[in-house]
């Protein structure tokens, strides 16, 4: 393999590609970094050559001078996951004597996670971290090389990425064996937005379970995250369920308000369980049954990675940690028999619009 002459320069994931090695062991050895092995650096040295790729001199400049300071891009900064793992991420930074200087990518892609970084690389980071719900965002990430240790909070494995995450689909499984040992069989996911790798995990191992269990999973309601959504739904749905897996704590509140109001009772009639374990959760009327994710541990991990690997230490590429189910007062064994099945519930796109659902 060789660059052609008068085509696309090569960049540093051809050299890495050409080599075997990642992106960020080629950047070591253009760092003369010393853990990096003498065959190692023959092989990377060898691609560079073959396919006579220049660096560029500022970004390595910018690599190679410590700042104690963790740059962090950030995506949906104002959903509780995203912000919650930002906290984190601060500090368990501050604790290890770093800064962290955070980027927020806006919805409407006006700031790119492109622009982001490349403005966390101007003012000088040791480190970047990638809050991030959705794969777009990653891919955005891929067409800039960094060529500094790069980790994804994201549940899904990277090639070429450290990722750290907390485990979504066994919090999903959490809640679902929860609500069948308490007897529930005819029950409903009340997804977040699909796009959302973590409300996608979320369904699809929700759905597993179910037909683990040989019980009927029915297609996910889909939903935006908010509260507002919650209510609409329970303000219009006759239920032929016994017990709701909502994707979140916020979608669970507007959904109980809407249940209360029309005389449907928690969890007498139906069960709520939820995700998050928002700070509020507890004092729900009634307190809410939910999924606690770790934001605390999330942060320590996510700096604790970042800084092995800036240090030449060997590290897991990819690190999860387990949710814990909160059991509170919105769910019991159910109380009543059912009525006719529906055939078809009404769902939301991402705007809080009814729809018909799609497939997953």
């Amino acid at each position: 393999m060789t660059a052609l002459r008068g085509g696309p320069k090569a960049n540093i994931r051809d050299v890495a590609a050409l080599a075997g090695v990642s992106h960020m062991t080629v950047s070591r050895v253009l760092n003369e970094h010393p853990s990096i092995s003498p065959g190692t650096r023959e092989r990377v040295l060898e691609a560079i050559r073959e396919l006579n790729y220049r660096p560029n001199s500022a970004a390595r400049a910018l690599a190679s001078r410590k700042t104690s300071r963790i740059g962090v891009v950030v995506d949906s900064v104002m959903e509780f996951g995203p912000s919650s793992t930002l906290r984190a991420i601060e500090d368990a930074a501050h604790d290890r004597g770093y800064t962290v200087s955070s980027i927020a990518v806006s919805a409407d892609r006006a700031i790119t996670a492109h622009d982001a970084l490349m403005n966390l690389m101007t003012i000088g980071i040791d480190a970047l971290c990638l809050i991030t719900p959705r794969t777009s965002s990653v891919d955005l990430l891929r067409e800039v090389s960094s060529g500094i240790p790069t980790l994804v909070v994201k549940a899904e494995p990277e090639d070429d990425l450290l990722t750290v995450s907390v485990d979504q689909g066994m919090g999903a499984s959490l809640a679902a064996q929860h609500l069948i040992d308490l007897g529930h069989r005819e029950m409903l996911h009340l997804a977040g937005p699909l796009d959302w790798l973590d409300a996608r995990g979320r369904a699809h191992e929700w759905r597993q379970h179910l037909e683990r269990e040989g019980l009927p999973a029915r297609e996910p309601v889909v939903g935006d995250w908010t509260s507002d959504f919650g209510y609409a739904f329970g303000s219009t749905v006759e239920p032929d369920f016994t017990a709701v897996f909502s994707a979140n704590d916020r979608m669970a509140l507007g959904l109980i308000h809407a249940f209360h109001e029309r005389g449907i009772r928690v969890p007498e009639d139906v069960s709520v369980v939820g995700f998050d374990d928002v700070p509020d959760a507890r004092h729900f009327l009634p307190p809410l049954t939910t999924v606690r994710q770790d934001f605390a541990a999330l942060g320590l991990l996510s700096v604790a990675t970042l800084l092995a690997e800036l240090e030449g230490n060997e590290v897991q590429r990819r690190s999860i940690i387990e949710p814990e189910l909160i059991v509170r007062a919105s769910t019991a064994p159910p109380r009543r028999s059912l009525g006719p099945p529906q055939t078809r519930l009404p769902t939301a796109n991402v705007n809080g619009n009814m729809s018909a659902h799609e497939e997953l």
